[in-house]
């Protein structure tokens, strides 16, 4: 594949994911704000003791909330302690005031439940990337290295399925073959794009639309079933089709970069 076909597939593709951000919110991207919209933001005091006590939590959760969520904390489970809040109303002289305010007045001991601890109906799931990428996942890692960019694999960066840090790629173990490639192209844009001075110009929703964006032009050249997975990453992100066209440029160019990286083995022995 040349450079100009690259770009010439690239703007074919970026078109219907301009098309399908035009759709609004897809039904699965409903279901799983509405899902994740009842865990709570915790203090980063709280996340610290949450990963002391287990490592491994992804979604916590108290006890009545799992409930509403028609999940139920199995029996014989220890709690996840927390610190929670407690506030009440200012008194003068056991008296509330005229302009009582709701005040934080100390912290109590409190329990959550990570959802590996429940049983019961299966949350939402985010759209998900399906398919083979075939000999393209190959092709790719070895274009990775080219770059030199180091490429490893940690359960630690769990919820998050990759991680760009600057000269090196972490990806999360055992992910399907599809989204294994679709993380590792949305990583490997964000190291070409967003290192130097240019990360310092963008903001956070550019750099995710446009390393998704990049993943989503890539998946659809090999085949893969993308579904609604990077619209509804990028709305995600607050990414939208204007935030598409200013940066169609950097999107084409660095999918054309990839693409022709990963496809000229192919078309070579054609």
């Amino acid at each position: 594949m040349t450079t100009e076909q690259a770009k010439t597939l690239s703007e074919k593709a970026i078109t219907r994911l301009m098309e399908a951000l035009e759709r609004g919110q897809s039904d699965a991207l409903k279901s799983y704000l509405s899902a994740m919209s009842r865990f709570h933001r915790y203090s980063w005091g709280n996340v610290l003791m949450i990963c002391s006590q287990r490592p491994d939590a992804t979604h916590v959760a108290g006890f009545h909330t799992w409930l509403k969520m028609r999940r139920y904390v199995r029996k014989g489970e220890k709690g996840i302690v927390i610190l929670a809040p407690m506030v009440g109303r200012k008194k003068t002289d056991d008296t509330l005031t005229e302009d009582a305010q709701t005040r934080l007045y100390g912290f109590r001991a409190a329990h959550v439940f990570d959802v590996s601890q429940t049983d019961g109906d299966a949350l939402p799931e985010f759209a998900t990337i399906k398919g083979d990428p075939k000999d393209y996942a190959e092709r790719l890692e070895d274009f990775v290295t080219s770059q030199g960019i180091a490429l490893e694999y940690d359960s630690g960066i769990a919820p998050a399925k990759g991680l760009s840090s600057g000269g090196k790629i972490t990806l999360l173990p055992d992910l399907s073959a599809a989204e294994r490639f679709a993380t590792l192209i949305h990583e490997t844009a964000h190291e070409l794009l967003h290192r130097g001075d240019r990360r310092m110009q963008t903001t956070r929703t550019v750099r995710e639309t446009e390393s998704e964006a990049v993943a989503f032009v890539i998946c659809e050249a090999v085949g893969l079933d993308t579904n609604t997975a990077s619209a509804d990453y990028i709305r995600l992100y607050s990414g939208d089709k204007v935030t598409l066209a200013e940066s169609l440029h950097f999107i084409q160019s660095t999918a054309a970069v990839i693409l022709t990286a990963i496809t000229a083995e192919g078309d070579a022995a054609s």
